[in-house]
């Protein structure tokens, strides 16, 4: 069964632990022929069909994305480079690779050459040179070079499918929610058993009828299982998944949404993300230092031009710079007037660790690249860093001669600078961390608003004190791939929760290693299967709208966790103590599935669902648990203590079940008050709506008769009223006592 496909989301929401008790839980309530309390039966089989159609529902738009954002494997027929579907691809086919593309066959190199990274598969992060003859294998990425392939192995029999890497390499989101429930589930099914077992043989004993001993041991047990926030949970990142989908972000990690709603630093890559990608030509630096905009190949231009026409037409026109370098020069140089140039002998192309490319010919080589990894000449570096003037500059050497530089200048993205304004209202700390020349990404970084300017280039030195540097500067220049890792790992141990932006390979190792990644819609292949949202729009503008769909999500669904876990809390201490205590249990099944309803279901549904963008500071257990045991203790003592007044005064078992919904209801409207302030008027109708409900199942006369309620003596209401203010009274107590815990 393929994990998250179809058929594998109704097998795992309906083969549940939690299902599985139900069930027990219903056979049991038939046995005794109670069959009104099996009522619950049907809202755990509603939850399990809800959770399945919203989990489908959100596949199918997810699933219709990615089949729109995976780039297509180019091959070749009849000799033309031909984009097909991956399942076209056979064995014997020619594979066109180049720059970025992630490797999805093994095959043999049949022409060119290339550079790939192998470390989705092996863990190592240096990069393979591949000849004519050698083997590419599936799951590696190409970072530089292009070539043909021929396929050896399609679908199952490839490497990448056998070790079934896809899954293992991309990390599963840090998820507390996730964490939460898999404890959840694990603590309450070791409860369960033991705890069914004394409770219903103490009913036995106190009660001394089967029927009613087996509904008050199905009652506390159903109780305890918090079965609708599986389904909350589950329904609101699936929503939340469409959504950002009609924003055109393709999610692939449910759980990254929750943390994505707890980054507290971003780091941000220039190109493509603050700026658009897009390049172009401002002028020349001449080795004499002369600036010049004309293009015409003639004087000191002359060398400068043709060194710069034989790079363009021989390295693959793979990366932003390369294409604006040849679409504005190309149509001035003089074709043949290439001079030493005119027997080129390999082709050296563009790597993000050796940041140039160039050509080698007879005489030597020639390389066109950042000045500072083109020669260890200090003054010549100075001095071209001093011309370029905030402008990105590629340098030019012919044998170790400086023949020349080319200014360019970067579209900044129109948006830019409102997002990095939203980040600095949503306390989000902006590290850019980049590859091009430090004052090219100052200079960007000013424009846009960026409050860190300061910043360093780590191109000088290999050995990187990467605590000091994260601690001491916001812009990260000259950074190799490896270092980029780095800095996010640091970034990481320091307690932030780090979300990294990319296009291209020189990210992935980066964004891998990030508790959340995004890969922007145009950049590399290996980047967007790497990442846990893909902006298929290559619009950066929609990371603000992600960041408040996850902590929408996740501050209303710590608010709703509060609700169901307070439930559990007093459903756990009442089926303890009444193992030991010889009064009679306060529920039936069918007064806690109206219960449940009433004030767990429906408030948690409709608190999950407001509008709340709210930074998520403290801890999200922490957060919980401060406001489901206070409320928890306190029902559990208002109900013994009511078990305790009826016993003594003699109340019927109806008398004691109505007083006991009352009372609980009474204490569930405190904590939803307490988790919805301040009031607004969809929250304040909430609360009336809840009042109704019990209302209208304690008056109408048809729900009296289905829920066994009974119409109360003032003998009887008279506790309950002393009961409900007492209990306020200690909610308020252990709130108190709950904040001061927390805050130390």
């Amino acid at each position: 069964m393929k994990k998250n496909g179809t058929w594998w989301i109704i097998f795992k929401n309906v083969f549940t632990l939690f299902n599985l008790v139900n069930v027990v839980l219903a056979v049991m309530v038939a046995l005794v022929g109670s069959y009104k309390n099996m009522l619950f039966i049907f809202v755990a089989i509603a939850n399990t069909l809800i959770s399945i159609v919203n989990e489908l529902r959100a596949k199918r738009i997810v699933d219709k994305m990615r089949l729109l954002s995976e780039k297509r494997p180019v091959i070749l027929k009849n000799g033309v480079p031909t984009e097909v579907n991956q399942a076209e691809v056979q064995k014997n086919d020619i594979l066109v690779l180049s720059l970025g593309d992630q490797v999805m066959y093994d095959g043999v190199i049949r022409e060119g050459f290339l550079e790939v990274n192998e470390a989705f598969i092996t863990g190592e992060q240096e990069n393979i040179p591949k000849r004519v003859g050698d083997k590419i294998t599936s799951g590696s990425f190409v970072v530089s070079g292009s070539a043909e392939a021929v396929v050896e192995n399609v679908a199952e029999e490839n490497f990448v499918n056998k070790l079934q890497s896809e899954a293992s390499n991309i990390k599963t989101a840090d998820s507390k929610l996730f964490s939460l429930m898999n404890n959840i589930v694990k603590y309450i099914s070791y409860a369960l058993i033991p705890i069914g077992a004394l409770l219903l043989w103490s009913r036995f004993r106190t009660e001394g009828d089967t029927t009613t001993a087996v509904t008050s041991t199905v009652a506390a047990l159903i109780n305890m299982i918090p079965e609708g926030l599986i389904l909350l949970t589950s329904s609101v990142l699936a929503l939340a998944t469409i959504r950002l989908s009609r924003r055109k972000v393709l999610v692939q990690d449910l759980y990254a949404i929750e943390t994505l709603a707890r980054v507290d630093t971003i780091a941000l890559d220039k190109t493509g993300t603050l700026t658009t990608g897009n390049m172009t030509v401002k002028d020349l630096i001449l080795p004499d230092g002369t600036v010049t905009d004309d293009f015409e190949p003639t004087g000191d231009k002359k060398p400068l031009l043709s060194a710069l026409e034989a790079i363009l037409s021989n390295i693959p026109i793979d990366n932003a710079t390369s294409s604006a370098l040849k679409k504005t020069l190309m149509k001035k140089a003089k074709n043949g007037a290439r001079g030493d140039f005119s027997e080129i002998t390999d082709v050296i192309p563009f790597s993000s660790e050796r940041k140039c490319s160039g050509v080698k010919f007879k005489g030597g080589q020639c390389l066109m690249g950042a000045i500072e990894f083109l020669t260890d000449d200090k003054k010549l570096i100075k001095s071209v860093r001093a011309a370029a003037e905030g402008c990105r500059t590629i340098a030019v050497m012919k044998n170790d001669k400086f023949l020349g530089a080319v200014r360019l200048e970067d579209e900044i993205r129109p948006t830019a600078s409102a997002i990095i304004k939203y980040f600095d209202e949503n306390d989000i700390d902006v590290r850019i961390i980049s590859g091009d020349d430090l004052e090219a990404v100052q200079s960007i970084a000013k424009r846009v608003g960026v409050k860190e300017l300061s910043g360093i280039d780590l191109s000088g030195e290999k050995n990187h004190n990467y605590t000091k540097l994260v601690r001491e500067y916001g812009i990260f220049s000259r950074v190799t791939p490896s270092e980029k890792k780095e800095l996010i790992l640091t970034l990481k141990k320091q307690g932030r929760t780090v979300a990294m932006t990319g296009d291209g390979v020189n990210d992935i190792l980066a964004m891998k290693e990030a508790n959340v990644s995004l890969a922007i819609g145009e950049g590399s292949d290996a980047a967007r299967r790497v990442a846990k949202f893909v902006l298929l729009d290559s619009g950066f503008e929609a990371v603000p709208s992600i960041v408040d769909e996850g902590r929408q999500s996740i501050n209303n669904l710590e608010r709703s966790t509060s609700l169901f876990l307070a439930k559990t809390v007093y459903a756990g201490l009442l089926a303890v103590l009444f193992v030991v205590l010889p009064l009679s249990y306060p529920f039936t099944p069918v007064e806690m599935t109206l219960l449940n309803f009433a004030c767990i279901g429906l408030p948690g549904l409709i608190l999950a669902l407001e509008h709340n963008t709210e930074r998520i500071k403290d801890k999200f257990m922490s957060n919980i648990m401060t406001y489901s045991v206070p409320i928890g203790i306190t029902v559990a003592i208002a109900m013994v203590a009511l078990a305790i007044v009826s016993d003594v005064n003699g109340f019927t078992r109806q008398e004691l079940t109505t007083a006991s919904v009352i009372v609980t209801f009474a204490i569930d409207l405190l904590l939803i008050y307490w988790v919805s302030r301040p009031l607004n008027f969809l929250r304040g109708g909430l609360l009336m709506t809840i009042v109704a409900i019990l209302l209208l199942a304690l008056l109408v006369p048809v729900g009296r008769e289905f829920f066994e309620f009974e119409l109360l003596s003032v003998k009887i209401l008279v506790p309950i009223i002393v009961i409900v203010a007492v209990s306020v009274a200690v909610f308020l107590v252990l709130m108190f006592a709950a904040k001061k815990i927390r805050k130390k």
